[in-house]
């Protein structure tokens, strides 16, 4: 079955790290670009990171220097460590595989993601 599971989220105070991890299934996961995207109630769904399949990444300019995309081609997963968190950062983060190059999402992804909640208390 051709799905992404994420884990890693909780509950932390400001200053704080967490993260997160999101394992494929069913795909081949090097040819796919992988990202993780955020969303508040109400609010629109946001990159945050994305890691090429090349080993390049990009990053949100509100969480540079704080996060990192990182991939373990070998173990089919994808992480994102985010430390210094603040209560902005409080969102429901979903992992996504987009397609090698295009940014566009075929799995995952605020819509067809499960999504793991982050809680950053002041």
């Amino acid at each position: 079955q051709i799905q992404l599971v994420e884990s890693g989220g909780g509950s932390v105070q400001t200053g704080g790290s967490l993260r997160l991890s999101c394992t494929a299934f069913g795909f081949t996961f090097d040819d796919s670009d992988m990202a993780w995207y955020r969303q508040t109630p109400g609010n629109k769904c946001n990159l945050v990171a994305r890691r090429r399949s090349d080993g390049g990444s990009i990053y949100v300019d509100s969480v540079k220097g704080r996060f990192t995309i990182s991939r373990d081609n070998a173990k089919n997963t994808v992480y994102l460590q985010m430390n210094s968190l603040n209560p902005e950062d409080t969102a429901v983060y979903y992992c996504a595989a987009e397609r090698r190059g295009s940014g566009g999402v075929w799995l995952g992804g605020c819509n067809g993601g499960q999504g793991t909640q982050v809680t950053v208390s002041s």
